[in-house]
């Protein structure tokens, strides 16, 4: 589990990008967001994220130090571009906080979230603990429109399958914490609890 955790959830998660972009990709071409230019940029930084998060889970699976840490700058340049062209969406279709659905709501706080957490895992990158975990859990924070349209295509209830991943995937990280640590890591617990207090906010206000 040591050896092949990271790599097995974000495979996963890419394969849930895939799933949940499928019609842009492969069913419905046509469609007007895969001609609309901030989509395109957008959805092609988020792709570069998973793919690049991927291989380098695998190059620190083989060993492969070196190479890990050559692509790690590219992959902060991909974070930047995908938390800039999430907020340039985000000023273009603005809504009055009142008129936004609670789960925007929740994006609103997780994007700023991600990009603070890929900060620090840069920062801490010498540190292995922390920096894996930090660029774990900002990836658990990108992930609701991926799920949202995930849950659509595999036409499951999008109230139940969220929550089930989410919450599948931080608890999948306490048993890798406990299992290789014998203790919950402070980022895992921390950032599961602000989890929730984005959740409590955005429902509630």
């Amino acid at each position: 589990m040591k050896k092949n955790y990271f790599l097995v959830t974000s495979t996963f998660m890419l394969i849930l990008s895939l799933i949940a972009f499928s019609d842009n990709l492969i069913t419905d071409v046509g469609q007007e967001s895969n001609s609309d230019p901030k989509f395109i940029i957008h959805g092609l930084f988020c792709f570069a994220w998973f793919i690049i998060l991927v291989i380098q889970t695998q190059f620190i699976r083989k060993g492969d130090y070196h190479a890990h840490k050559n692509l790690g700058i590219t992959g902060i340049i991909v974070a930047a571009g995908v938390f800039v062209s999430t907020l340039f969406i985000f000023i273009v279709i603005y809504e009055s906080w009142d008129t936004t659905p609670f789960f925007a709501k929740a994006n609103r706080f997780f994007m700023p979230t991600y990009a603070l957490f890929i900060y620090f895992a840069y920062r801490y990158r010498k540190q292995t603990e922390k920096h894996k975990r930090l660029m774990f859990v900002a990836t658990l924070y990108m992930l609701g429109p991926i799920l949202d349209r995930a849950s659509e295509h595999l036409y499951l209830n999008v109230y139940i399958f969220n929550p089930v991943i989410w919450n599948g995937l931080f608890i999948s990280l306490f048993i890798f914490d406990w299992l290789i640590l014998k203790r919950i890591h402070p980022i895992s617990y921390l950032s599961f609890i602000w989890f929730y207090i984005v959740w409590a906010i955005s429902i509630l206000t």
